[in-house]
């Protein structure tokens, strides 16, 4: 699938069209049958939002996940992607993000923004639902 999503056809589709694919992607990593602990992934994109790479970003217990921000920016940096989208899954099947999420994440846009990249999303999946901080107005 990674193939699919990293190859740009002649006539790119618009910006938006490939974030339902990188979505149901992240989707079908961080729950991933087995997985009874929190799971975190990143895509890198280009400008257009190509797949550039993605990569697990930690493992944590059932109700936190640690996360290493030197050795995501620094994939990103490597690929020079211009983009990333964070996801995680949270076992307890509460959709919402707990207050060191939320924490982390306007950390990793802070620090996102000082090297130019765009932190387009954080995800937050249960296998019934999806939780983006962009929409929730937590970015």
């Amino acid at each position: 699938m990674i193939a699919a999503l990293s190859t740009r056809p002649a006539t790119s589709p618009p910006r938006q069209d490939r974030l339902p694919l990188l979505v149901a992607y992240l989707r079908n990593v961080v729950l991933a049958p087995g997985v009874a602990h929190e799971r975190g992934h990143v895509l890198f994109v280009d400008e257009n939002r190509s797949l550039l790479g993605d990569a697990g970003i930690g493992m944590g217990n059932l109700n936190a996940l640690s996360l290493r921000m030197r050795e995501l920016f620094g994939e990103a940096l490597r690929l020079n992607a211009r983009g990333i989208i964070l996801a995680h899954n949270h076992p307890s099947g509460h959709c919402h993000p707990s207050r060191s999420d939320i924490a982390a994440t306007r950390r990793l846009a802070e620090v996102a923004r000082a090297l130019e990249i765009e932190l387009i999303d954080h995800l937050i999946f249960t296998r019934e639902a999806v939780y983006s901080m962009r929409a929730g107005g937590l970015l």
